[in-house]
């Protein structure tokens, strides 16, 4: 029964629910820094909304160099089948897959490469960015 809590508990947020729309709506991994410019969403809020969803079990986490990379969880119940299947019949703000699909475009060979493009999105420590992105 505490799974179940936890997984109600991590949907209760409307970031929660937009992040794990886009990535049922992507069908692939991706990075927090896509997730970053598709919500518009500071990073620090990003990363901590993927926490939650990670330890409710319904994401994965991948490391890949300075990336990390977020999938749908593989260990998959018919719970939390019919959850992915509620999550993608809800209405959200078509704004944002057209920020994903536009921030897709700039994969080179299907991985991310260019980090957070909207600067002022970028997490701050102490007045400066404490992310080394290259910013174009």
């Amino acid at each position: 029964m505490k799974d179940y809590v936890e997984v109600f508990k991590a949907l209760a947020d409307p970031t929660r629910l937009r992040i794990l729309y886009l990535l049922a709506y992507a069908g692939k991994e991706l990075c927090v820094c896509e997730f970053v410019d598709s919500l518009e969403e500071p990073q620090y809020n990003v990363s901590r909304h993927l926490r939650v969803l990670r330890q409710a079990g319904l994401l994965k986490e991948r490391k890949e160099g300075r990336w990390v990379y977020y999938s749908l969880s593989q260990d998959r119940s018919s719970f939390k089948d019919s959850l992915l299947k509620l999550v993608r019949s809800i209405s959200i703000d078509k704004k944002d897959v057209e920020r994903l699909k536009e921030r897709l475009c700039i994969r080179v060979k299907g991985r991310c490469v260019l980090g957070i493009q909207k600067g002022h999105l970028l997490s701050k420590k102490g007045g400066r960015s404490h992310v080394k992105e290259v910013m174009s």
